[in-house]
């Protein structure tokens, strides 16, 4: 297999080109970034790695010179950040996949080129009014710019499926917990930020209240959710490309608890509870837990417990010290 994954230099597109190397999937592998990504230790096979910014006018097809099997296409600004920047949003977000699959169009017309394409998707497509828990089927009604952006991404990831240019599947995948190193501007990061900054004996800032309820997986079990898409029978999802990821539904007040039970009561008092309207209104249009059957049925697997995803981390940062 041939991967290229735009976002390599992420912390999931790190994940996966060293899952790759590890495991044997790739002969080869294009990483793209807008910071030129770093290839993965030990890895045999051919690599290209290229600083670039999707949206830019030939850069996706520089991207595909290779024709890649499987494309990964992690590349996006988080929630914050496109709400607060509307243009950059629609730019990285829907313009820069626009481009992508377009330059996949081009090259399936021209030789019959027609790879795999993974588009990590969000849970951010959904938005109210919501039951309590949500199926694959539900209609997307975004209630941010970064939902829609992503939204808009699914249909056009449907559209070009159905039309055979590619073999697309989109994966909703769950907020990432614990996400080791600094914040990003994820209107999410707070549910990472109040567990790995007290293990680590700094204070965290927690904007929403405690019966905040969301839908998490661990950085393991994103990176699998990945590879596993890139090795299944995509057929039994129809003209229905995209599906919700399994994931663990808990409330911060849960979050706090698996806290106190791994690092006790010294790592919750660094908690300070300081609210952000702001945040607070984007969190309060996500949804809180779903039936993921589908996916389920197609093999993917999540994490069972809270303190399962607290526990990973801190045996992966006690690795790298």
């Amino acid at each position: 297999m041939h991967a290229l994954i735009l976002g390599a230099a992420g912390m999931i597109g790190r994940r996966l080109a060293d899952a790759l190397a590890a495991q044997g999937d790739a002969r080869a592998l294009t990483l793209v970034d807008v910071v030129e990504p770093t290839a993965p230790a030990g890895f045999s096979g051919s690599v290209v790695t290229a600083a670039a910014d999707l949206s830019s006018p030939g850069a996706a097809e520089a991207a595909l010179i290779g024709r890649p099997d499987v494309i990964f296409h992690l590349a996006a600004i988080v929630s914050g950040e496109a709400e607060a920047d509307l243009e950059k949003g629609y730019r990285v977000n829907l313009d820069a996949t626009r481009l992508l699959f377009d330059a996949i169009r081009h090259a399936h017309v021209a030789e019959g080129y027609r790879p795999r394409v993974i588009f990590t998707s969000s849970l951010a497509v959904f938005g109210p009014p919501l039951p309590g828990v949500i199926p694959d089927d539900m209609i997307l009604t975004p209630a941010t710019s970064y939902g829609t952006q992503k939204a808009m991404g699914e249909l056009l990831l449907a559209d070009y499926t159905r039309r055979g240019f590619f073999d697309g599947i989109g994966l909703r995948l769950p907020t990432i917990c614990v996400r080791p190193g600094k914040p990003n501007k994820a209107a999410s990061g707070f549910f990472s930020g109040i567990i790995r900054e007290p293990l680590a004996g700094q204070e965290a800032i927690l904007p929403v209240p405690d019966t905040v309820r969301h839908w998490f997986a661990s950085p393991r079990s994103a990176t699998e959710y990945l590879l596993h898409a890139a090795r299944i029978d995509l057929s039994p999802l129809g003209l229905r490309r995209s599906l919700t990821m399994p994931g663990l539904s808990a409330t911060v007040a849960d979050e706090i608890e698996a806290l106190r039970r791994v690092g006790g009561d010294a790592a919750v008092a660094l908690i300070r509870r300081e609210p952000n309207p702001a945040i607070q209104a984007i969190v309060e249009t996500w949804p809180e837990a779903f039936d993921t059957r589908r996916a389920l049925d197609l093999g993917f697997k999540g994490d069972a417990r809270f303190d399962d995803l607290i526990e990973q981390h801190l045996a992966e940062s006690q690795s790298t010290t």
